[in-house]
Formats: structure tokens, C-alpha cells, sequence
């Protein structure tokens, strides 16, 4: 089998990053146009939350950076340089802000969906992070970076093939992602029937009574409590650093939310010392900006200073989460101080919530529990998935391994 080096200019049609709207942020529209953003674009992956969307005028201005279907995404500035995916089929046509590239494969002597493995596979990501890093003031690839760079390729019915391959761990994720999604929805749809609504069973034989605070009205037996009279707060402290390691030795250790996921916080960071520690499911919440993330703890972990462990004292975690989702919908919604917002414990312990009764309350971690149990397997399945597409990536679009051998 014959590979070639061909630069990325000779075998794409479009290679180009867009701009930021007049007025940033601010101009943003609730829906239009999608205008996706370095946040949006993760290694053979898309994060849709916090994706942007534009008017008719403003798509109108970024028109020469259109993203059509099959293209790749790149990320070419900041701490994210170098993150790679295609674009969602449903979200063109698309717009790209100036710190994410198009690139568009001519399907001549390029298969776009083999391109994005390639951009993410070992060497080529280690050259591209090379190239960014050469930069005067900070990490970024310039449209010359892109097109003068170099990819060994093999014939396009070859790259079709192992694309193929590869877009098949992909799809199973995503399968079970939405899946993943529809479970989510179910419980949050069944805890605002319940507890926002108050169209719990049996709600017709309670009647409503004034509880003296912002709640207003609630269901007689409830009670407005503080955080720190139902659960265990436990806040985060981090170790000296030169305890910590990327080798799986020791328990994971997570500063803060840069390595949260969806629900779960992913491990890359270990540490052979701690002093603070999270349990398996354990609410994590971010004490230090961005104030109010949430994810769960699904082993035990060593907490840095930036996070904090929130125990039910029933064990009732599922409830406890969903309490929070309900009410931490912004970042830094309770953040204070004048550089970094942050709360400490009293601030935590002090914050008011809605409970049901205790046999409500059970009754309903006892329903919903399986939702998350059912999260938790899909979450760990899509996991091993991935490493096991990692480790073939490399390998096949290195010609290390061919494809009549799998």
C-alpha cells in the first residue's frame, strides 16, 4: 500500500477561521444561526452547551466562513489550541467565531471524516501543539500552520475504510449519549412534577400552607431548611503538588471544574497524598469560579481547594443533585469577592432549599435511582469505547495496522 505526504492547501477546498459579532456576547440571539466557539469543539467531540447563535444579518457578515456538512472543526488559539472534531450534521450551516478553523476536505484525495482522526492521532497532534506553541505572545496556528501542514495519507478508498471502522465507536457513543440525555430528561421532568409543581401521588389530599419565605405557599409537612441541617459538607483541600501525577498512582484528584464531564468528573490528575476526599456519589460543587458547577463523584476522589463534597445525611444523592440542577442554572450565581468569586462553608451551609417529607423524599430517590444507575453504565460503557478508538487510531492512521487485520 502506497502513503503519500500531501500539505493540508493541496488536498482541501477551504481552510479559514470567522470573527466575533459586533458587540460579542451581548449580540448573541436565544436561537438563529449557530456561531460555534473553541468551548463548543473538543477532540472528536462537540459540546453544545454554551453554543452561541446569531441573527440572519450577523450569519450574513460571517458568510465566508460558512461551515457545511463534513467539515472539520479545529481550534487554533488559547488553551485549547489544537482540539479537533467535525461539525454536527443538524447544526449547518454553521458560523465559526476567530478561534476555530474550518477545514473542508476536497473528497478528491481526502475523506474528511479520516482527517479528524488524523489532526488527533500521535504524532500529528504533538506537531500541530508544536507549531501553536512557536507563537510571540501566547498559543495559536495561523492559516499558514494549517496549510502548509503535512499528513502521510494512503489511497481514499483506504481512508473511507478506516474511517468506517472508527465512526463506528463513535456512533455507539453517541448512541448511548442520547440515551444518556433521555434519562437525564425523565428525572428532571418527575422532580419538577414533584417538587416544583407539587403534583406529587397524593397531592390532592395536602393542602397548601404559607412558609414565611420566598417560597411562598408549599405543601403542609414541608419545611424551607438550611443546606447544612440535611447534608455533610466537606470543603476541598489540595495538596503540595509535587505529589501529583498523570500515572494512575495514588486516588484522582480534581483542583477544581477543569476535568468535569457531564456528570462525571474525568480523571487525569492523580495524587499519592490528601487530606480532603470526596466519596462515590458525593455532590461535587465549585466553590471558587466558576461558582456552582456540579458534577458527581463516582469513586472516591482527593479534593483540591476548589471544590467541595455534599453528602444527604439519608443518602438521598440523587434528590441532593437534582435539587441543585433545579437551582444553580447560572455561573457565579452566589459567587462573591472583588478578583475571585468563591463561598466557604457558612455560605453553603446557609443556603435555604424546599425538602418533603422524609417518606416523600425517599420514595422518590427510590424511583429515580435507577435512572442514574442505568447514567452511570452507559457513561463508564462510552468510556471504554473510547479508549478503545484511541488506541486504534493511532495505529491505523499510522499504517501500523491495517485494516484487514481487525
Amino acid at each position: 500500500m502506497v502513503w503519500q505526504n500531501k500539505k493540508l492547501k493541496n488536498i482541501t477546498t477551504k481552510i479559514g477561521s470567522g470573527a466575533t459579532p459586533n458587540g460579542g456576547q451581548s449580540s448573541y440571539k436565544k436561537d438563529g444561526t449557530p456561531l460555534i466557539r473553541s468551548l463548543n469543539v473538543y477532540d472528536l467531540s462537540f459540546e453544545r452547551n454554551d453554543l452561541a447563535f446569531i441573527d440572519d444579518d450577523q450569519a450574513g457578515q460571517l458568510a465566508n466562513v460558512e461551515v457545511k456538512e463534513g467539515d472539520v472543526l479545529l481550534n487554533i488559539t488559547g488553551a485549547s489550541v489544537c482540539r479537533c472534531t467535525a461539525v454536527p450534521n443538524d447544526l449547518v450551516p454553521a458560523r465559526v467565531n476567530q478561534h476555530v478553523s474550518i477545514i473542508r476536505a476536497d473528497r478528491i484525495n481526502l475523506d474528511g471524516k479520516y482527517l479528524k482522526y488524523v489532526l488527533v492521532s500521535f504524532p500529528y497532534k504533538k506537531q500541530l501543539l508544536g507549531l501553536a506553541r512557536t507563537g510571540a505572545t501566547r498559543e495559536a496556528l495561523t492559516k499558514t500552520d494549517i496549510e502548509e501542514f503535512e499528513i502521510n495519507l494512503p489511497s481514499l478508498e483506504v481512508q473511507t475504510g478506516i474511517a468506517s471502522v472508527l465512526s463506528t465507536y463513535d456512533d455507539l457513543i453517541e448512541v448511548n449519549e442520547k440515551r444518556i440525555k433521555i434519562l437525564e430528561e425523565i428525572a428532571q421532568r418527575l422532580y419538577t412534577e414533584w417538587f416544583v409543581k407539587f403534583k406529587f401521588p397524593g397531592h390532592e389530599k395536602v393542602r397548601m400552607v404559607d412558609s414565611g419565605t420566598e417560597y411562598g405557599l408549599i405543601p403542609e409537612g414541608w419545611e424551607v431548611k438550611r443546606l447544612g441541617d440535611f447534608t455533610n459538607i466537606t470543603m476541598g483541600q489540595s495538596p503540595i503538588s509535587e505529589h501529583y501525577n498523570q500515572d494512575k498512582v495514588g486516588f484522582p484528584f480534581h483542583q477544581g471544574v477543569a476535568d468535569f464531564g457531564n456528570l462525571y468528573p474525568m480523571d487525569r490528575v492523580y495524587s499519592t497524598h490528601g487530606n480532603k476526599f470526596a466519596e462515590k456519589d458525593d455532590l461535587l460543587f465549585s466553590v471558587r469560579a466558576p461558582v456552582g458547577r456540579i458534577n458527581i463523584s463516582n469513586k472516591k476522589i482527593i479534593l483540591g481547594r476548589g471544590l467541595c463534597a455534599i453528602q444527604h445525611i439519608n443518602s438521598l444523592q440523587v434528590l441532593l443533585f437534582l435539587m441543585f440542577t433545579q437551582r444553580f442554572t447560572e455561573k457565579d450565581m452566589i459567587g462573591n469577592g472583588a478578583i475571585y468569586k468563591s463561598v466557604n462553608k457558612n455560605e453553603i451551609e446557609g443556603l435555604k432549599f424546599l425538602c418533603a417529607t422524609d417518606k416523600l423524599a425517599t420514595s422518590f430517590e427510590e424511583m429515580v435511582k435507577f435512572y442514574y444507575e442505568e447514567i452511570e453504565r452507559l457513561t463508564l460503557l462510552d468510556e471504554n469505547l473510547q479508549k478503545t478508538r484511541d488506541l486504534l487510531i493511532p495505529k491505523l492512521v499510522n499504517g501500523k495496522r491495517e485494516l484487514k487485520y481487525l
